[in-house]
């Protein structure tokens, strides 16, 4: 070795000392330094995947949160549509109702106003009578006894003559209901004569009637489209368009 140069002791104590620092490096400086470069990695790492959890939390809330406001964003429309929709409903049944009403009271105006009408034309009844009879008798130049003007009275305000419709004699249609027009409100006895002649005639199940003084006489019937006019206004007219 000395040839070489190198003194054994020397380099023995150089290795030694090296070995010595070696070891007092690693175990309290590389080592602790080490051990801190690895803590301090596993919290980066550590860090990293607790900031890739929350970011993944809070997408997937995100989310809920736009699921749950879309939901409630539907819910709300559903409730305004039907809350709309009912609204519109109780609109159109108080509208339905208020015009049910309406008509109601209109019918029963009319049909008010139609009776009083009658009521009066009823009471007519018996001047009109009167002057009729009058009329007759002069014409046929004597007194009329009770049978006879109860007899004219029904021809003329009736239109019923021994116990029959006069104007269905020969009339051939049938029909459910019949519809029965007089000058004057006939009387119930005079109503049940008509309505049971037009059942055996016409075979209605149904007869109504009606007034009209525009007709001045006489009856006239409408079955279905079919009218037959026995009243003395139709008489009158057929007698005026012969004469042209």
């Amino acid at each position: 070795m000395d040839k070489l140069g190198l003194n054994l002791g020397y380099l023995f104590v150089q290795i030694f000392n090296f070995l010595i620092i070696f070891v007092v490096l690693k175990k309290w400086v590389y080592g602790p330094i080490l051990t801190m470069l690895d803590k301090r990695r596993e919290t980066i790492a550590q860090g990293m995947e607790d900031a890739r959890v929350a970011a993944e939390a809070r997408a997937n809330a995100e989310e809920e949160a736009a699921k749950i406001k879309a939901e409630a964003q539907a819910e709300a429309s559903k409730i305004v549509s039907e809350a709309t929709e009912r609204a519109q409903a109780a609109g159109k049944d108080i509208k339905a109702a208020a015009e049910a009403e309406a008509a109601k009271a209109k019918d029963k105006a009319l049909a008010d106003v139609e009776a009083e009408r009658n009521q009066m034309l009823g009471d007519l009844r018996g001047q009109v009578a009167a002057l009729a009879i009058a009329g007759a008798q002069k014409l046929v130049g004597e007194a009329l006894d009770e049978k006879r003007q109860h007899a004219l009275l029904n021809d003329f305000f009736a239109g019923v003559k021994s116990g029959k419709v006069v104007v269905l004699d020969g009339a051939d249609f049938k029909g459910d209901a019949a519809e029965v027009t007089s000058a004057l409100p006939l009387t119930d006895a005079e109503q049940d004569s008509v309505k049971k002649d037009v059942l055996a005639k016409v075979g209605a199940q149904a007869v109504s009637f009606r007034v009209d003084p525009a007709i001045l006489g006489g009856l006239v019937i409408k079955v279905g489209d079919k009218v037959v006019d026995g009243s003395v206004a139709g008489k009158l007219e057929g007698l005026r368009q012969n004469m042209r």
